[in-house]
């Protein structure tokens, strides 16, 4: 069976759900996990194509390819990658800013925008405390995913930076900060199965599109966020991977590297089914 990687973030519900729903997924082994969780183990070959941190291609280019088509960006703000700061943005230089755990692209992104944009020198620290109890260590804290989106509900005070938001206002590009990867050798055994994929994903991405009201009415998300913002939040995203989400793509790997995070600026290969 293709193993297949499912990260457990709201911003992943409609693609699943509609993939689930509408198409056969019996030849499909779904592993779930947040996004570094799954990078491991796409590194590992424990699961052979998800869809994973865009940092992760960068970091092992040799070993993968994306499928076309498709990612988790944002075009502007993403509402789900934010910075929740007790200070603003500004007096940030030379801080020490707490990191979720749970990410990869996302803590390397901030590490760009920070150093490369605001020419700030920050020390950085993995931190998995509650919001509340981690501004009380930092002046800053990034979360991610569902825990980003609890935390905007819940703040009352300080600051919020939507790090999609930031990135568009910097470069007017789109910010990707998830591809469909494949492992190599997945494309060499089983170009059938991922042929297939591929194309029952495209076909499930837009037929989410065009059911977000349906998908929100029954997923468990809309308990804790409300059927209204569910929609709306995933109407921010963006779930293509276009000319200019490659360009944006492109931009960030460049920046990786001048800072070191990355050994150098990838080439993107595309798998290309036939």
């Amino acid at each position: 069976m293709l193993r297949i990687g499912q990260i457990e973030y709201a911003n992943c519900t409609p693609i699943f759900t509609a993939l689930g729903a509408h198409f056969d997924c019996a030849s499909y082994r779904f592993v779930k996990g947040v996004p570094a969780a799954l990078n491991a183990m796409l590194a590992s070959g424990t699961i052979e194509v998800s869809p994973s941190s865009s940092i992760e291609y960068g970091k092992s280019p040799e070993n993968y390819c994306l499928l076309p088509d498709l990612s988790i960006s944002a075009i502007g703000p993403v509402k789900s990658v934010l910075l929740f700061s007790r200070i603003p943005i500004e007096e940030l230089d030379r801080q020490t800013v707490g990191l979720t755990t749970e990410s990869d692209t996302s803590v390397n992104l901030l590490k760009i925008l920070l150093r490369h944009y605001y020419g700030f020198t920050n020390s950085f620290q993995r931190c998995g405390l509650p919001l509340a109890e981690a501004l009380h260590e930092y002046p800053a804290l990034l979360l991610i995913g569902d825990a980003a989106l609890k935390g905007a509900m819940a703040s009352r005070e300080g600051y919020i930076y939507d790090l999609g938001e930031l990135w568009y206002r910097f470069t007017g590009l789109p910010f990707v900060f998830a591809l469909w990867i494949v492992r190599r050798e997945a494309v060499a055994k089983k170009r059938g199965e991922l042929a297939q994929l591929a194309t029952d994903l495209v076909a499930a991405k837009k037929l989410a599109y065009e059911s977000y009201e349906e998908i929100a009415d029954a997923c468990r998300e809309r308990e804790w966020l409300g059927r209204g913002a569910l929609v709306d939040y995933w109407q921010t995203i963006s779930y293509d991977l276009t000319t200019r989400h490659l360009d944006g793509l492109t931009l960030f790997y460049r920046h990786a590297a001048e800072l070191g995070i990355l050994a150098r600026a990838p080439e993107l290969r595309i798998f290309d089914a036939g």
